[in-house]
């Protein structure tokens, strides 16, 4: 059962397509990876600490693998999580791995098989299938490897080639684990983003003790409207000072809103104390999204929206065991008319980025893709999440590029928990936009030299100047 890597993977099965692909993908294959979008942990990169083992680096911080194994009747319990309520759950991570091991067989077709493949061959040198047959090899020569110090944090960092990477830390966190990166000399460049949920979103777990927590950090007085925006000004000001280029946000849904001042005195009023009418919840994030817009302008941060999720589907599954264990869907989503207050006010401007996503394909042709390729302000973030994927990345080109073109486009984030992933998603992403463009060249659509052009933007060009690093 040898583990292989098809040089030609993801590429056109037309012979002139694939030929004219790989020589683009030559030509872009060695650039840095630029990772401007994602949920690493800093300290990793602070402590620079050996990995533990195959389980706490590989799969239990793995969404995509833990819904997948769930769907197949094997217990979040059973893959070493904890349950909130303290109920048992397996703590011997050999056994852990075994059981994923078992059951690899289940991720065949799914990006996780491919991201894992190329993890196991290129980082760790394996070159036999993951299987129950195998488990125990892979995780004693997974084990071997990360006791090593070529496969530290920062050597890591060094040898995926990795230029720059942003993680995602909540409005009250500290950064201290940044502050610690910065102050220890090494020249990784490993900057933070600012992720405001549990402060500017009331159906937030975290919603009603964070908020007194924002006023104590920045001594605001956040029992009314205007001191609850300085204090969330005074909170980008302390992540820009740490790095950041870029805010995320992830409502429900991209609705926004441009209410009179005495409106958002009251409706803040209502959610501060808890006693908000139906649809006040929305509203409310409605209108923080056009305010976080115009401080935007103001600070020069780029402005991410990450909506179409229902987020939590399966509600036991969140009391028990929390967020980001695969609990998450795609879900309708919708820009034209849920942009328009925030558009209205600032969509022609060029000062201002704001970059959208969304977990609806349906509105890639229909409502993005004509968005983007008119408004000077916004761009598009890459297929995402679901659709992080050969087919997902694909159908997002064809669909987007006919009215957006590439240069209305951010290239590629990888948008990852998992650090072994980022160099197997960037490696994916290249390859697709190279069968891609292939087709335009064999086609006569696009000259050779310009799509080499284009290849390369998307990697790595458009990434940095849409981010601002």
């Amino acid at each position: 059962m040898p583990l292989r890597l098809d040089p030609h993977r993801y590429f056109p099965s037309d012979p002139a397509q694939r030929h004219v692909a790989a020589e683009l993908f030559s030509a872009i294959e060695g650039l840095p990876i630029v990772s401007p979008h994602g949920h690493t942990d800093p300290a990793w990169f602070s402590r620079d600490e050996a990995f533990e083992d195959a389980v706490s680096l590989l799969l239990t911080p793995d969404h995509y693998l833990l819904r997948m194994l769930y769907s197949h009747g094997i217990a979040l319990e059973a893959l070493g999580l904890r349950p909130n309520d303290g109920g048992p759950y397996e703590t011997d991570r050999r056994k852990i791995w075994r059981t994923f091991a078992a059951h690899y067989y289940v991720f065949r077709g799914t990006p996780s098989q491919v991201w894992l493949n190329h993890t196991f061959a290129t980082v760790f040198g394996l070159d036999r299938r993951l299987s129950a047959e195998t488990a125990d090899h892979y995780y004693d020569a997974i084990a071997e490897k990360l006791a090593a110090p070529d496969f530290r944090p920062r050597a890591l960092f060094k040898r995926f080639n990795i230029e720059v990477i942003a993680t995602t830390e909540g409005a009250l966190d500290p950064l201290s684990e940044h502050k610690a990166i910065l102050e220890s000399g090494w020249d990784g460049r490993v900057i933070t983003t600012f992720r405001p949920d549990e402060v500017t979103d009331p159906d937030h777990e975290a919603f009603a003790t964070s908020l007194p927590r924002l006023g104590e950090i920045t001594g605001e007085d956040v029992t009314n409207w205007k001191g609850y925006l300085r204090a969330l000004e005074n909170r980008r000001a302390f992540f820009r000072a740490h790095g950041a280029t870029a805010t995320d946000h992830g409502p429900a849904t991209a609705q926004t809103a441009d209410l009179p001042l005495a409106d958002c005195e009251r409706l803040f009023a209502r959610v501060r104390d808890g006693k908000m009418a139906p649809g006040d919840a929305e509203l409310f994030r409605a209108q923080i999204m056009t305010e976080m817009a115009r401080m935007s302008i103001e600070d020069g941060m780029v402005m991410q929206i990450h909506s179409g999720c229902w987020r939590n589907h399966n509600a036991a599954l969140f009391r028990r065991f929390g967020r980001n264990i695969g609990g998450d869907m795609p879900n309708n989503g919708g820009f034209l008319a849920q942009l328009k207050p925030l558009l209205d006010k600032f969509g022609n401007r060029s000062d201002f980025t704001l970059l959208l996503f969304t977990l609806d394909e349906t509105t890639y042709a229909r409502e993005l893709a004509p968005l983007a390729g008119h408004y000077p302000c916004l761009k598009l973030g890459p297929a995402w999440w679901f659709h992080d994927s050969p087919e997902g990345m694909m159908r997002f080109r064809r669909h987007m590029t006919e009215s957006a073109g590439f240069y209305n486009t951010a290239g590629f984030n990888d948008d990852t928990r998992a650090f072994f992933s980022i160099p197997a998603r960037h490696d994916l992403a290249r390859r697709v936009d190279c069968a891609y463009l292939a087709e335009l060249v064999t086609q006569g659509r696009m000259e050779q030299d310009e799509a080499v052009e284009v290849a390369r933007d998307l990697a790595y060009h458009l990434p940095k100047k849409v981010y601002r690093l």
